[in-house]
């Protein structure tokens, strides 16, 4: 009775604590459901508001106006604008060219995507390419085809080694008060804040750069082009603490000297990064009425100008057609052919690479094959006897000896360990059992003896020499122990032992039997 009634108590209090247990990971979710709402939520907080500033950017196609000029932009020296580019230098020697903002920048938090390509026939290039953020415009100079002595940062995709260091291609972050003189001969590399190695040159696809200035911290971001995905960005550089100008110009310029590459920029988009705590300006508050106004009047009559253009070329080709709208789209032969490129192309980068590894491999491989010849070719030319008969060098003699020490060693061990199992087997009151695991125990051992002969024959073959395999025939007594005797000597010993080892054990039995 008093067990029934403990039991029926105990029932309800295995109900309240599951209850309370499942009231505890309830309360247990919900806190992890709200640590991870608050993190989510302070992430959205940290990230600032992006709005495009179009007066500082500049992006094809239609790129250039009738005049040549790029709207919002100067460029200088030996630029080129085209539809759909901007060729900063051509591959030719002792090029310079820049491009800059016409307009102040005022806003202190941005970030810049840039879009180019930097191409030549050559296996090395010169001398690279320089992202400026400025307080004043560097239209000419030595640093990159920009002013010396500069006010702000400098990113620079540098092509050429001039210190020799094999460093190059790489990509610097340099930052300048106005009174530094940039380091030729050392390729920047004393006054860079941060740099990397990247290869930015003769890439399949357009190469892109990422960079963000957001709460004085600068951060480089690169799309090294070898495929078409333009957020494909991998880390670069960082800087922090950076005190840059509160207002300045960009710009990009490019220079060539002995060596000459063509330095293409495809786009320059600029975009004025707010923090969340702060009000965005609104879109219209930086250009005035009559700005708009002009501009407005600018676009219309360049469009009816292209419209009458068209209507003129028309009616003076009517043969000439527009393209189907097909042809305008990628089709499936294209995409296939696209991703066959794209796959070969890393596929080669991978055979690259492992073909580097086997090198390296093959070449430790043939040090340890010259080192293994020398060294038997010292051994031979050491072991020279008094007659025509080649004799055995003693090295060749001590090792041959020391493996038949080796050998002898592990058939003592293998015989002690017969004989504690014909002991622990001479204990066993099943007689029927006992012989089969002594027959068994016993065809182990012939097939150990077996393997043991092969090693030795095997040791012998690749300890000697190809020419002294065989021991000198001098009648009438040998030189040194031939392997037929050592083998024929070994055996002899294992028949004995093994007849030994069922003698004792038949002795055993039959006086187990008597008893």
């Amino acid at each position: 009775m008093a067990t029934s009634a403990l039991g029926k108590m105990a029932v309800p209090i295995q109900q309240e604590q599951l209850r309370v247990a499942t009231g505890l990971r309830s309360l247990l979710f919900l806190w992890l459901l709200s640590l991870v709402g608050a993190n989510e939520g302070q992430a959205a907080q940290d990230t600032p508001h992006r709005r495009f500033e179009y007066k500082y950017s500049f992006k094809g196609p239609y790129l250039v106006q009738g005049d040549g000029s790029v709207p919002f932009w100067i460029h200088t020296g030996n630029a080129i604008p085209s539809a759909d580019q901007i060729r900063i230098t051509p591959s030719l020697k002792s090029q310079k060219g820049s491009v800059w903002t016409k307009t102040l920048a005022n806003f202190q938090n941005w970030e810049l995507e840039v879009t180019f390509r930097i191409t030549g026939r050559g296996r090395i290039g010169a001398d690279g390419l320089g992202i400026w953020f400025t307080a004043a415009q560097g239209l000419e100079g030595d640093v990159y085809g920009a002013a010396d002595s500069w006010n702000g940062v400098g990113i620079f995709f540098d092509s050429f080694d001039n210190d020799g260091k094999k460093n190059n291609p790489s990509i610097l972050v340099v930052g300048n008060n106005g009174k530094l003189v940039y380091d030729h001969q050392n390729d920047g590399s004393t006054q860079a804040l941060a740099s990397c190695l990247r290869d930015f040159r003769n890439k399949p696809y357009p190469v892109r750069a990422k960079i963000t200035y957001y709460k004085k911290i600068l951060t480089v971001m690169i799309n090294n082009g070898f495929t078409p995905d333009r957020d494909d960005y991998e880390f670069c550089a960082k800087v922090d603490n950076m005190i840059l100008p509160p207002q300045g110009y960009f710009g990009i310029s490019a220079a060539t000297g002995g060596l000459a590459d063509d330095h293409d920029v495809l786009s320059f988009l600029t975009f004025q990064l707010t923090e969340p705590g702060q009000e965005a300006p609104p879109p219209d508050s930086e250009i005035p009425k009559e700005e708009k106004d002009k501009y407005q009047e600018e676009f219309d009559n360049f469009q009816q100008e292209l419209d009458k253009r068209k209507e003129d070329f028309q009616k003076d080709h009517p043969e000439a057609k527009e393209p189907p709208v097909d042809d305008l789209y990628e089709s499936v032969n294209d995409r296939e052919v696209r991703q066959i490129f794209e796959g070969q192309n890393r596929i080669h980068l991978e055979i690259k690479q492992l073909n580097r590894q086997l090198d390296m491999i093959l070449d430790e491989q043939r040090r340890y094959v010259t080192a293994v010849t020398d060294e038997v070719a010292k051994r031979g030319t050491g072991a020279g006897g008094t007659g025509h008969q080649p004799q055995f060098a003693s090295a060749d003699l001590n090792f041959l000896l020391s493996t038949q020490r080796e050998v002898i060693q592990q058939m003592t061990e293998m015989r002690n360990s017969v004989s504690e199992t014909v002991r622990l087997l001479s204990g066993n009151k099943h007689h029927g059992s006992a012989g089969y695991e002594s027959t068994q125990h016993f065809n182990d051992i012939k097939e150990h003896l077996h393997v043991v002969k092969r090693d030795v024959e095997r040791l012998v073959q690749k300890s000697l020499p190809q020419d002294v395999q065989k021991c000198p025939d001098v009648p009438p007594f040998p030189s040194c122990l031939t392997t037929a005797h050592f083998l024929v000597f070994v055996a002899i010993q294992s028949v004995l032992f093994i007849g030994y080892i069922m003698y004792r054990s038949q002795q055993e039995a039959a006086a187990k039997k008597f008893f």
